[in-house]
């Protein structure tokens, strides 16, 4: 069984990929899925947003997982 993405770990791997100009692998709640680049992440109204370069501004709250689209480091090189 899988660990479960909580709204914390979504806005995590976002942030992440969005600061290192990564694509994520993102899964929306209705099935929709999708690879993207993401441009910003902004808070309005007590809601979080995603901004794609190719897709429409999306609502975290609509997110249910999401991914690096590469593998980690596996080392600890270039992490100083």
């Amino acid at each position: 069984m899988g660990h479960m993405m909580d709204r914390c770990d979504v806005l995590d791997v976002l942030e992440e990929a969005a600061t290192l100009g990564r694509p994520v692998a993102v899964e929306l709640k209705g099935g929709k899925r999708f690879v993207d680049e993401i441009r910003e992440l902004v808070t309005r109204e007590g809601e979080d947003w995603a901004a794609f370069r190719d897709h429409e501004v999306i609502a975290v709250s609509d997110i249910s997982s999401c991914s690096r689209t590469d593998s980690p480091d596996p080392s600890y090189a270039g992490k100083t």
